[in-house]
């Protein structure tokens, strides 16, 4: 099913998933979708491998937990996601060859916490990995405060976002 995008969310410098600076990044983009879904785009290498031509568990998780972390800011524009908890269930190998699907939706939204589910989502429209994550929710710029960061901690996203992308 095709959703229109409605905005693209910023990026870091050097994280692990969306990294612009790091080289051992994913190179994830994120793209609100106008069904109330965060999707994500990933580019693996064979630095994120486990198995021959497969990505690394942990990698998959990792993916799961910044889609289903970053969901909130579409309700939220100033919330990030804390983890307190993060199951994930692996259901088919995720190959190191393609870019990689995630997407994400809020399923229940307080003061403090909140919670989600996500899918890593193959290219033939299958499967491969499933998240329920629960999040304290933060102001971004607490976090860099108390992380003693400036503002870089987060960067804009300046690559060209889709019109409308594909689940």
């Amino acid at each position: 099913m095709k959703y229109k995008v409605q905005r693209k969310q910023f990026v870091s410098k050097n994280c692990f998933v969306c990294g612009t600076e790091n080289h051992e990044s994913l190179k994830t983009k994120f793209y609100e979708l106008e069904n109330r879904e965060l999707m994500s785009v990933s580019k693996p290498t064979p630095t994120h491998q486990s198995y021959p031509d497969r990505m690394h568990g942990g990698i998959i998780s990792a993916i799961l937990d910044e889609v289903i972390g970053r969901a909130i800011m579409i309700e939220e524009p100033d919330a990030w996601g804390v983890t307190v908890e993060l199951n994930i269930k692996y259901k088919k190998p995720v190959p190191l060859d393609s870019p990689v699907k995630a997407v994400a939706r809020i399923t229940r939204n307080t003061r403090l916490i909140f919670e989600g589910t996500g899918e890593i989502i193959l290219e033939d429209g299958s499967i491969a990995a499933t998240g329920y994550a629960k999040y304290y929710k933060m102001k971004l710029e607490k976090i860099a405060e108390e992380m003693g960061a400036d503002n870089s901690l987060i960067v804009e996203d300046t690559t060209e976002a889709p019109e409308e992308v594909e689940i």
